[in-house]
């Protein structure tokens, strides 16, 4: 299909580009157009212009500030996917992004555009949900900063008011013995999720016990969640295969998936309990646990 006839805007400027969203209310932000193309064209989304922010050059980069890293909304899957400290120090977000799309889509698309595009069943919302990331945004009120578990409102649904745009993901380091996971479950490596669960566990000195532990799952809703009654169970227990099963069981408490026609809610709850038990034993590795779930 062909899209429903729109302005075209090609700003310079951050300045610029929330002046123009600010004048155009029923505009959409283009940053590398993988996701809002294609439903453009498929008249899920008919916005009245375009506000292409790709000349903004300033908002692709990754940088160590610390306590966190910086990505800047414009940096593209690729980027992030060859970033040396992403790979070793925040495993499950470079585990997302290299199972994104294909080489294309990673190439063209952005970190920012696929947050902003708030689709549950997209690899980095859950992912950067689990990791507790901050998003800064932009617009004619000034800077704020949005903790991810208030970001996703709904079904491609943010906190963004419709003058601002995303400009940074801070992304905190993770404390020692910590180690992370994604994983998902799909038709084929590059589909959008069926079902995919990203976790982060920390692990005391005696190499056993769950300091904390995250889990965070996607396609389950409307918004990517936190599953509290597996974390909670987790915390202070000793990692073994029969308290990572028990956290399995209880990671979908409180779910209700939808049924559609890649799965049942029912499938996809027996995947989200799969795929947590490999996802907390990847992880729990990493952390340098010892015992039964090292080996």
């Amino acid at each position: 299909m062909i899209p429903k006839r729109f302005d075209y805007y090609s700003p310079t400027s951050l300045q610029e580009a929330i002046q123009l969203l600010h004048e155009n209310t029923e505009a959409k932000v283009l940053a590398g157009g993988q996701s809002l193309l294609p439903m453009m064209k498929l008249r899920m989304f008919e916005p009245s212009a375009l506000i292409d922010i790709s000349r903004l050059t300033d908002l692709s980069y990754i940088r160590d500030e610390g306590e966190y890293l910086a990505i800047g909304s414009l940096t593209t899957h690729d980027v992030v996917e060859h970033d040396e400290t992403i790979k070793d120090r925040l495993t499950l977000l470079y585990e997302a992004v290299y199972r994104l799309g294909d080489k294309q889509v990673r190439n063209l698309g952005t970190i920012g555009g696929s947050v902003c595009h708030a689709d549950p069943a997209a690899d980095l919302p859950t992912a950067l949900l689990v990791a507790d990331v901050s998003f800064v945004m932009e617009g004619k009120s000034g800077k704020r900063v949005v903790p991810a578990r208030d970001f996703f409102l709904d079904f491609y649904t943010t906190a963004l008011a419709h003058d601002e745009i995303l400009t940074e993901i801070q992304v905190p380091y993770l404390p020692r013995r910590s180690g992370s996971a994604y994983i998902k479950h799909s038709l084929r490596e590059a589909d959008f999720a069926i079902a995919n669960v990203g976790t982060i566990v920390t692990i005391e000195e005696d190499g056993k016990t769950c300091r904390e532990a995250r889990i965070g799952l996607g396609t389950v809703g409307t918004t990517p969640l936190r599953s509290s009654p597996a974390e909670q169970y987790l915390k202070g227990r000793e990692f073994d295969e029969t308290s990572i099963a028990e956290a399995a069981e209880r990671s979908i408490e409180g779910v209700d998936p939808p049924s559609d026609v890649h799965g049942s809610g029912e499938y996809r709850l027996k995947m989200i309990k799969v795929i947590t038990k490999r996802a907390l034993r990847l992880a729990s590795r990493r952390a340098g646990a010892r015992g039964e779930i090292a080996r």
